[in-house]
């Protein structure tokens, strides 16, 4: 349990890990590799299938669709993104609400480390066009819990306007992300932790 102090403070949102079949865990195994590694519009369900060893007919049967199977993806995705934050924060240990922002830019590293491919959310995000598809409630909700957290914790440290810090902040940190994944740039996240540190470093407080 992290201390009071260093918490992450608003809540998650994110749904508890489904009741899965071995076969529905093999099926959700294989294609969160596949649809990260090679995008998810050129795998297939045969694909799919074929690595998780059962037939189409099991997927259909455990998931109802490719795009509900892509939807449980991006739900298991974002259950690890925040078990990953919370081990982070318990190793980093961070001891004011501005830590707890530069700890957020300081996990990008390690939660890319040995990847090519940046945001499993963001990639997705680009592939799934449509508004009404099953996993776009939760790309955005991923993307809205960041920014209400970076708020949260500005609002924590008395620092003033902090929901145009907060805008300020997403930008680096997702830009990290895009920034590594399409222009190659492997020191994306530290350049943005970098600078989230100086916006902070110069950031006024609010009026006593």
């Amino acid at each position: 349990m992290l201390d009071q102090q260093v918490r992450l403070i608003v809540g998650r949102g994110v749904r508890a890990a489904p009741r899965l079949t071995p076969a529905g865990e093999r099926i959700l195994a294989a294609a969160s590799t596949l649809f990260y590694e090679q995008g998810i519009r050129t795998v297939g369900v045969d694909a799919i299938a074929a690595a998780a060893d059962v037939t189409k007919k099991t997927l259909y049967d455990r998931f109802g669709s490719k795009d509900r199977l892509i939807a449980a993806y991006l739900e298991e995705r974002d259950r690890a993104w925040h078990v990953f934050l919370d081990e982070q924060l318990a190793a980093r240990r961070p001891t004011t609400p501005e830590d707890v922002i530069l700890a957020l830019f300081a996990a990008l590293t390690d939660w890319l480390a040995g990847s090519r491919n940046g945001c499993g959310f963001i990639n997705a995000s680009v592939e799934l066009a449509a508004p009404d598809h099953p996993a776009m409630p939760v790309i955005v909700g991923q993307k809205r819990w960041m920014r209400s957290e970076f708020e949260a914790q500005a609002v924590a440290a008395g620092l003033a306007d902090p929901g145009e810090l907060a805008d300020r902040l997403l930008l680096l940190h997702e830009g990290a992300l895009v920034s590594y994944r399409v222009a190659a740039m492997a020191s994306a996240p530290e350049v943005a932790a970098r600078a989230a540190a100086d916006l902070l470093a110069g950031w006024p407080r609010r009026a006593a």
